[in-house]
């Protein structure tokens, strides 16, 4: 540019001659001529376009193979290399690779695809699941988490979740809502399977039941994009990408989903402070001005429910894993209720069991208490019975134990069985401490523990004595006089003398 700007001024204002002006500046004069025609450096340029005297003649079949490969699958389309050995097998080209490679990378340039930006309403919102690696009390596993948007505010929510299924799309949309402080009018999702059962024909969705309870409960819009067209939804995709990069990196250690789901809510908050680009007001302060339906006055219950049968084993397979309920109630059919956290059964209208939610394949999940009575008749079991296996009480319940089957035997076992039972409604802490009192007073019975639980659970003080209570007649008896029981023995040790009469 300093060159340009040295013979402009030359020719144009001290009217020096351009072979004076390549010769003071060591130029060809032709470069003068382009110098004085243009005012910034052109570039090259072509006269023409280049001669292909070669390819020539085989560009339109060229063409043909590449509009054709925009229907075929894109992992099954023509390379310029097959293009290239296509040509000289079929076509007898006599040409070399790089001019074919050149002409097939130019035209599928042409034929890039251009998109309309797009602009979005107040109350729309975008949804869509996300991978991401993380780490749970020090071992690293995979995590799927939802993604839910607003384009209008750019507002955002993720939560985590250690498996995509029914129940984690469902509580991650009521979780979203909460955070957003309503219900978006319409929701824009891919053609995930969780809401879509079939699509049909005629491009309408079959849906699933737990998306159809999920829109009724709600009462929100649904849209679906386009097959393989993610593009239609592209906010919600680039945010997926975004809070795997910004949210979860580095890698950090959390106790458990709840504290990896506490962090990335903190997240959500932080970035609602932001102003984005092209805009004035935070994030924060756009989606006050968000179109939002109101939140239902009663929660949804997000989870997947589906019936069962209780097995002669006392338990309810639910995902792969078996989950225990009381034995009382025999092999009935039963209703189970699969939480993002915990599995609840019910029989009839009464929940009979619930237990924490195990994502491990082919794990049996005991709670011992619903044994018990089944124990109490067939004691038999009772060492090698496997939901008593790894069950941690304290010491002083084997110390119980062991007391009453020294005293009783089989029947000292059965009456700790139905000690044991009082823990469905006492807790461990109040179980243990009627225990070692019982212990200390030496009144170890299944009537001894229950008075002193229920006294300890009163605040008030043991009573195991009978002179509290003057109903009851009191009997005396002396200590015994061992001095007669002593002259008997001495007397029986003297010899008798027998008179004999003739």
């Amino acid at each position: 540019m300093q060159t340009y700007a040295i013979a402009r001024h030359a020719y144009y204002n001290e009217g020096k001659s351009q072979r004076q002006i390549a010769r003071e500046l060591g130029i060809n004069r032709r470069t003068v001529q382009k110098m004085l025609k243009h005012s910034t450096p052109p570039g090259y340029e072509r006269v023409q376009p280049p001669l292909e005297p070669k390819l020539k003649d085989y560009k339109a079949w060229i063409d043909e193979i590449l509009e054709s490969d925009k229907r075929v699958h894109r992992k099954q389309k023509h390379t310029a290399k097959r293009i290239y050995d296509r040509l000289k097998e079929e076509r007898g080209f006599t040409g070399c690779y790089t001019i074919v490679r050149t002409y097939v990378a130019k035209q599928r340039l042409k034929s890039k695809e251009m998109f309309v930006p797009l602009s979005h309403d107040p109350g729309m919102a975008q949804a869509d699941f996300g991978e991401a690696q993380v780490k749970i009390k020090g071992n690293i596993c995979k995590a799927h988490f939802l993604v839910m948007q607003l384009p209008f505010s750019d507002a955002v929510f993720a939560k985590a979740y250690p498996s995509e299924n029914t129940e984690a799309f469902v509580d991650g949309h009521q979780s979203a809502f909460f955070f957003f402080g309503g219900v978006p009018k319409r929701i824009l999702y891919d053609n995930t399977t969780l809401a879509v059962k079939k699509i049909l024909k005629d491009g309408r969705r079959e849906q699933t039941t737990g998306f159809i309870g999920l829109r009724c409960h709600f009462l929100f819009e649904e849209v679906f994009a386009t097959v393989g067209r993610g593009n239609e939804k592209g906010g919600v995709e680039n945010l997926v990408g975004f809070v795997r990069r910004n949210f979860m990196v580095p890698l950090r250690d959390f106790e458990s989903f709840e504290a990896l789901n506490e962090h990335l809510e903190a997240c959500c908050k932080k970035r609602q402070l932001t102003v984005v680009r092209g805009n004035t007001n935070t994030i924060g302060q756009r989606l006050l001005t968000e179109l939002l339906s109101p939140l239902p006055a009663v929660p949804y219950e997000a989870c997947r429910v589906q019936s069962g049968k209780i097995t002669s084993q006392g338990l309810v397979r639910f995902q792969n894993n078996d989950y225990s309920v009381p034995t009382t109630l025999g092999q009935q059919k039963i209703w189970i209720k699969g939480f993002v956290n915990r599995v609840v059964i019910a029989f009839e209208d009464k929940v009979i069991a619930e237990h924490p939610r195990s994502y491990s394949q082919e794990e049996i999940i005991f709670n011992p208490l619903h044994y018990l009575k089944l124990l109490e008749y067939k004691t038999g079991a009772f060492v090698q019975a496997a939901p008593l296996k790894g069950w941690n009480l304290p010491p002083v319940f084997q110390k119980v134990h062991d007391i009453l089957y020294r005293k009783e035997g089989k029947e000292g076992r059965r009456h700790y069985i139905r000690i044991l039972q009082f823990l469905e409604n006492f807790s461990e802490a109040e179980l243990k401490q009627a225990l070692e009192q019982s212990i200390q007073l030496m009144a170890v019975t299944e009537s001894a523990i229950l008075h002193l639980l229920k006294r300890n659970k009163e605040g008030r003080p043991a009573n195991l004595s009978l002179l509290s209570h003057p109903t009851v007649p009191l009997v005396h008896v002396d200590d015994p006089n061992l001095t007669s029981y002593s002259a008997h023995l001495l007397k029986a040790r003297v010899p008798h003398t027998c008179e004999v009469r003739v």
